[in-house]
């Protein structure tokens, strides 16, 4: 309910924020520090939250050993979905050119860059000088200048040295749980500001380049939209084709916590409920339990998508083109960056900003995107408790271990209920109707 709420909010903050904008432009011009103090607020959740998240993730399940063959299989599953989310990203953005046509932002607004201002780091724009800037010199200079790609490699070296010294590290590990679940509640106070910030930031773009802006923004949803419609049709029912599922039966089934998610743009509400529901789906409880929360640290194929999209965004916005050798550089940065944020709303602005400033590209993009951030989060949250419904199935299917006759009683069982509801919600219906002719004939 919360959740809902907070939905609304921001929706009225969005709205009033375009009447703000197109009736005030003057003073809507100041606005651009309501969303410049949110945008901070978000920035300095990530480096906490996403070390907590990455250390739990790879080291919270004891011995890297111990894994086997379920961890190498959903590692490699979900880089190779994710790849493709990227390419797919990736294509759509050259494709519809969202970026295009709004330069007059980037020559006569620039000021607006300051909400996502990012300390210097090494600019690299090959698989050498990313490959050298992987390695941080200080983990605390590398929270401090949000350079997430350091972060991220800290993380995973940090992990594999807990589980290698077993029980003595578990309290390392519980500390860092803390740290998690005392971030998340910090995150969730720091949206209650969202709408102010949203309202901040639309009034200031609408402000300062006319409503016409909203043609812009709207083909930006557009772009965004039409790439995860694609990405589910074409690779995630290819998945489902091969494991010999049917994508829409899935979707059926998980049609409640896909609702929450796509209303509250969050995944916290809707995982134990896709969980439950995956369970009694033919998954077994020990995949669903290790691949669904892993999966939102390591397959985040809608944010994934949404990121590669928003980096040939902010080139274009500035005219910036990128070669193809620097957008694969960029790919392979996204692929670890996008780890471990899932849990924070506009957490992807910050990774975005993150990765342009790496690559020495203006992070003005970022600024735009923040006005409509909640109806691009709503897509790309949704396609990520897709996926990983979907991963629980192809691992559960590699491993032997899924029930084809459990999926088909329960889909059968859900037919049931909906076919049930429809007869009682048609029989209330034609009771109302009686109801209304038998009181019209008795005033007769």
């Amino acid at each position: 309910m919360k959740q809902s709420r907070l939905t609304i909010a921001i929706f009225i903050a969005l709205f009033l924020g375009i009447i703000v904008g197109w009736a005030f432009p003057t003073f809507s011009v100041k606005l651009h520090v309501l969303a410049e103090i949110f945008l901070r607020m978000v920035k300095m959740i990530i480096a906490p939250l996403l070390f907590a998240t990455l250390v739990v993730g790879i080291a919270g399940h004891g011995d890297v050993k111990s894994l086997g063959r379920l961890g190498i299989k959903t590692i490699i599953y979900f880089e190779i979905v994710t790849t493709l989310a990227l390419f797919i990203g990736l294509g759509f953005a050259n494709f519809f050119k969202p970026g295009i046509g709004m330069e007059n932002i980037a020559s006569d607004h620039t000021g607006l860059t300051r909400i996502v201002e990012m300390a210097s780091t090494t600019h690299h724009n090959s698989f050498g000088d990313l490959l050298l800037s992987l390695c941080p010199t200080s983990i605390f200079q590398a929270m401090a200048e949000g350079n997430l790609l350091q972060i991220v490699v800290f993380c995973i070296f940090f992990s594999i040295a807990i589980c290698a010294v077993g029980k003595k590290a578990q309290p390392v590990v519980d500390i860092l749980n803390s740290v998690a679940s005392i971030m998340f509640k910090f995150t969730e106070y720091v949206m209650f500001f969202a709408p102010v910030g949203i309202f901040g930031a639309i009034a200031y773009t609408v402000g300062t380049n006319g409503i016409e802006i909203l043609y812009n923004y709207g083909k930006i949803i557009l772009s965004l939209y039409t790439a995860l419609a694609v990405f589910v049709i074409l690779v995630l029912f290819i998945a489902c084709k091969i494991v010999r599922i049917s994508l829409r039966g899935l979707i059926k089934a998980i049609q409640e916590p896909a609702l929450l998610t796509f209303t509250t743009a969050s995944s916290e509400a809707a995982l134990p409920k896709a969980m439950a529901i995956m369970e009694k789906f033919g998954v077994p409880k020990s995949i669903v339990s290790f691949v669904m929360p892993t999966g939102y640290t390591f397959n985040l194929d809608g944010s994934t998508l949404y990121l590669a999209m928003g980096v040939i965004f902010s080139t274009q916005l500035v005219g910036h083109p990128l070669s193809f050798e620097q957008q694969l550089v960029i790919m392979f940065a996204l692929m670890l960056t996008s780890k471990g944020v899932a849990g924070v709303p506009r957490a992807s602005l910050i990774v975005l900003a993150g990765t342009l400033t790496s690559f020495g590209i203006p992070i003005l993009g970022v600024a735009v995107l923040l006005g409509i951030d909640q109806i691009l989060d709503m897509g790309r949250t949704t396609v990520n408790l897709i996926g990983n419904c979907v991963a629980t199935v192809v691992v559960a299917r590699w491993e032997n271990a899924f029930d084809y006759d459990k999926m088909a009683e329960f889909i059968k069982m859900k037919n049931l209920k909906t076919n049930t509801l429809r007869k009682i919600q048609h029989n209330v219906s034609y009771q109302k109707d009686f109801s209304k002719k038998e009181e019209e004939t008795i005033k007769i």
